[in-house]
């Protein structure tokens, strides 16, 4: 008797070719994005280890030191500045980021993705590494890792237009916010990677939680280069791409479609479509976001007093649940076609939700906890849907007519803006935490209420169009 064909066999010849490439390029992206997050986390929990409280630390019997409470300090981080120091550097990285990807999104369009997120990822994963090798080399100047952190933001920017762009190629309308939601926790999941990377050498070498990350982010550039299939248009026949391609400029050519880029960028700007309002609202909704990833585990150190590696743990709560809340926003603006509803809705719950957090969220672990998985998906959620859906549904919007190169370019635009609002949060963090970590959640809850602001007019909008249903 003949044995039937083994049924994992046949789960896996029951998919086309087209649908296989679809999924792995999805799990492909989902990789390169976490190493991009991954390495860019490092700093967060290491600030805690540069400057300490070194009454604490076990002096080593070799080092005659009397009455110097920074002797286990890092220099420059050693003053009593070291927030504002932190402040810079994080201002590097994050300035040097949101400049880069305006012009990024426009290399995105001409180059081949593949070539584009490899370099980038080799390059990111080459000063991520000499940061650390800092430690090694025993180098205290401020200019050399200002420098590192400016040529990493650029690099940096080479990951996001071009995923998003590879995701778009690949997926459509249909469930996108679930898909991308689902996707999306690419970025908490790096951060928690990330945190935990770091938090396993912070103590005894911090050099070695930069070196780490940045030896994985380059690996999976050369993963990328070797693998990524980043449209399924490279499969079309010639034959079909000659009569494809014919059809269209005949079509164009006979209603006078063929457009100026001036009228190109009309399109991808113009407001009735809502790119300058959603990026407005991620600049404000990334602000909160990047200030909880570069300052929160010095707020958990500060305020309940763990160690470094302990607060780097506690938050990667925020980012778990950021992973949820990604989820839900996706799967939410799905079944009721409302994305900025849905981002609205979740911002305005954030809001109180970060003044409950400062005011009671270290009265106990279990609260903690819980605060800050709430926190993390009231947050993240928006911000995640912006970034992915909203901005595919908007590079693919049918006023650029077909143009699938614009994808790369709208998600650039709204996430340049959003980068803004990500430089200027730990640089307002850093200058106002001296006041006191009150005035900084005062200042996110404000940053968050604007984003709702800003989200106004287009979730009067959807509402219209759920009442115009309704009627009909």
């Amino acid at each position: 008797m003949k044995s039937p064909l083994a049924p994992g066999i046949r789960l896996i010849t029951s998919f086309s070719r087209d649908t296989w490439y679809r999924y792995f390029t999805l799990f492909l992206t989902f990789l390169f994005y976490t190493a991009y997050h991954l390495s860019r986390k490092p700093i967060s929990i290491v600030k805690s280890q540069l400057h300490r409280n070194c009454s604490t630390v076990i002096r080593p019997a070799d080092l005659n030191i009397t009455n110097n409470d920074t002797w286990c300090d890092w220099k420059p981080f050693d003053q009593d500045n070291y927030q504002t120091l932190f402040g810079v550097l994080d201002n590097c990285f994050l300035v040097a980021y949101a400049i880069g990807m305006f012009i990024s999104g426009i290399f995105g369009e001409r180059l081949p993705l593949r070539y584009y997120l490899s370099v980038g990822m080799l390059m990111s994963g080459l000063f991520t590494a000499l940061f650390g090798l800092g430690f090694y080399w025993n180098i205290h100047s401020l200019g050399y890792y200002a420098f590192i952190q400016v040529m990493n933001g650029l690099m940096q920017t080479t990951g996001w237009p071009a995923v998003v762009a590879c995701v778009g190629n690949w997926f459509g309308k249909g469930k996108r916010g679930f898909i991308m939601g689902v996707w999306n926790s690419h970025t908490s999941v790096g951060n928690i990677l990330g945190s935990l990377i770091a938090g396993v050498f912070v103590s005894t070498a911090w050099g070695m939680s930069f070196i780490v990350p940045g030896l994985i982010i380059a690996s999976t550039g050369i993963l990328c280069f070797f693998f990524l299939v980043e449209s399924q248009f490279l499969f079309i026949t010639e034959e079909h791409i000659c009569k494809h391609f014919t059809f269209k400029f005949n079509s164009a050519t006979s209603n006078n479609n063929i457009r100026s880029k001036q009228h190109y960028f009309h399109d991808v700007l113009y407001p009735t479509q809502g790119v300058v309002e959603f990026s407005l609202c991620l600049l404000f909704a990334k602000l909160v976001s990047y200030t909880f990833l570069y300052w929160l585990p010095l707020y958990i150190s500060n305020i309940a007093h763990f160690d470094a590696k302990q607060a780097g743990d506690m938050s990667t709560l925020f980012d778990a649940g950021g992973i949820v809340g990604g989820i839900m926003a996706g799967l939410v603006s799905d079944y009721t076609g409302g994305r900025a509803t849905t981002c609205f809705i979740m911002l305005v719950a954030a809001a109180p939700m970060l003044f409950v957090y400062n005011s009671i969220g270290q009265r106990s672990l279990a609260t903690t906890i819980g605060m800050l998985l709430l926190c993390g998906g009231l947050v993240n959620g928006p911000y995640a849907l912006i970034t992915t859906a909203v901005s595919a549904d908007l590079g693919t919007h049918e006023s650029l007519r077909g143009n699938s190169r614009a994808l790369s370019t709208v998600t650039a635009i709204i996430d340049g803006t959003g980068s803004i609002g990500a430089a200027l949060g730990p640089l307002l963090a850093g200058l106002i935490s001296p006041t006191g970590w009150n005035n900084v959640f005062y200042m996110l809850i404000s940053a968050d209420v604007l984003a709702c602001l800003f989200l106004f007019r287009l979730v009067y909008k959807e509402a219209q169009g759920w009442c115009g249903r309704a009627r009909g």
